[in-house]
Order: structure tokens, then C-alpha cells, then sequence
């Protein structure tokens, strides 16, 4: 495919990074699978592949990788962890933290533009995105709850929601970070 430019901006995508969007977005899908249960809410790898397509496919093919995994959910495709999908999913109160994700890809695109790809760019990136998933997931979570009468306190939320995955995503960002180092030493993609 032919790749215009406009103003110095990408317009289109080559054929590589095409098929690598969509093999990106399988990943999301099989390490959405992997989860262990923890109350409400799963420890899945999600935010490991997450992290892995940005940083190793950038922001903006990151971006619709995470785009095509959420798109493929909405229409109903068992891609969500627990093997769900469709826009109840979304709609849910877990729906929040898998349309952070997008937020997560804006934030990594639009400071990769600014401060460039360096490891400690990166690493600042991720988890300033991540702490947007966090924050955009958990209001959404309490919006979801309370909208039958129920109460849920922001505190009572966090401690649900986000307090018991912050360690598990720290070691999912560090191991995805060594991936992605070592795909981008060795020239894999």
C-alpha cells in the first residue's frame, strides 16, 4: 500500500503494519483470556499485551490494535476475559477499564510525538496511561454500580478495582518492557 503524507502525518498503512495491528490485536485477545478471579474483577494479561503493543508497535498502530480487540468485544466475538464479548460487556462495570485502554494508547501516541521513545519516556507513558485507565475505569465502575440505588464509595471502589492490581500490573509493565527490548535488539518485527 502507498503511504501518503499530509503536513508531514501518515495516512495510510503499509501491508506489514496491517497484518502486525491485527496479530497485535489477537495477542490482546489470547492474554485476555489468561485471567485469575479476584472478587469482582480478574487479574488478567491484558495490560501485559497492552503495554507490549505499544511499545513494541508505537502509539498510533498500537492504538488500533486496541481498537480492532475492542471493536471485534462490541460486535459480539468472545474476546473480553471469561471468554465474553458483546456491548453489555462495555456497557458493564468493567467496561470502563477496557475503553481506558484507548486512553492508554492516546497518552503513549501523543508523548512518544512530544518526548520520543526512550525507556524512561516509555516507562513514564505507560504508567501515567495506566493511571488514566485506572482513574476512567474506576468512575465508571462506580457510575455502573450505583445506577440501581446502590452506594459505592470512591474508596470502596479503589480498594475493589485497583488497589490489589497495582502490583501485578508493575511486574506485567517491567516483563513487557523486557519483550519489548528484546524484540526491537533482535529485529523480530
Amino acid at each position: 500500500m502507498v503511504n501518503n503524507t499530509a503536513n508531514g502525518k501518515k495516512l495510510s498503512f503499509s501491508t506489514k503494519e496491517m497484518v502486525l495491528t491485527a496479530m497485535f490485536a489477537a495477542i490482546i485477545v489470547v492474554c485476555s483470556w489468561i485471567s485469575i478471579p479476584i472478587g469482582t474483577i480478574a487479574i488478567t494479561l491484558q495490560t501485559f499485551a497492552i503495554f507490549c503493543v505499544l511499545g513494541i508497535l508505537g502509539g498510533r498502530n498500537g492504538l488500533f490494535s486496541i481498537l480492532v480487540f475492542i471493536l471485534l468485544g462490541a460486535i459480539g466475538l468472545p474476546v473480553f476475559s471469561g471468554f465474553k464479548g458483546g456491548i453489555g460487556v462495555l456497557t458493564g462495570p468493567t467496561g470502563g477499564y477496557i475503553l481506558g485502554f484507548i486512553f492508554m494508547a492516546l497518552i503513549y501516541m501523543a508523548g512518544e510525538k512530544l518526548f520520543g521513545k526512550k525507556l524512561v519516556v516509555q516507562i513514564v507513558l505507560m504508567l501515567a496511561g495506566l493511571a488514566v485507565c485506572y482513574a476512567f475505569g474506576t468512575v465508571w465502575f462506580i457510575y455502573v454500580f450505583s445506577k440501581d440505588g446502590n452506594s459505592m464509595p470512591l474508596s470502596k471502589a479503589l480498594k475493589l478495582c485497583v488497589t490489589p492490581f497495582i502490583p501485578f500490573d508493575i511486574i506485567k509493565l517491567v516483563l513487557a518492557l523486557i519483550i519489548t527490548d528484546r524484540v526491537k535488539k533482535h529485529h523480530l518485527i
